[in-house]
C-alpha cells in the first residue's frame, strides 16, 4: 500500500515532471544585443569593421547631401543673375525716358 501511494505522489508532484525539463536560458555578457563595453571588446575585429563601416556609410550619406546641396546653390546663383539681367534691362529701357 505504501508503494502505491508514493508511486501516484510521484506522478501527481509537478516537480518531478519539471526534473527532465529543458533549463532556463541564460544570457552570457553582451549576448543581450547590447552595444560592447570598451576594453577587450573594442579591439575585437569584427567591432573595428562593423565601425569603419558605419563612418564610410555616413561620410557617403554626408557626401550626398552636400552634393544637393551644391546644385542648390548652382541654382540660385543662375536664378540671381537672370533677375540681374532683367533688372539691367529694365533700367536701360526706363533709363532712356528719363
Amino acid at each position: 500500500m505504501l508503494r502505491t501511494q508514493v508511486v501516484k505522489l510521484a506522478r501527481a508532484t509537478p516537480s518531478t515532471r519539471r526534473a527532465f525539463s529543458a533549463s532556463v536560458y541564460r544570457a552570457a555578457e553582451g549576448d543581450t544585443g547590447a552595444p560592447r563595453s570598451g576594453g577587450v571588446a573594442s579591439s575585437d575585429a569584427f567591432t573595428r569593421r562593423e565601425q569603419a563601416s558605419e563612418a564610410k556609410y555616413i561620410r557617403e550619406k554626408e557626401m550626398e547631401s552636400i552634393k544637393k546641396i551644391r546644385e542648390k546653390l548652382k541654382a540660385q546663383h543662375k536664378h540671381l543673375k537672370d533677375l540681374e539681367a532683367h533688372l539691367d534691362e529694365l533700367e536701360s529701357s526706363k533709363g532712356g525716358e528719363q
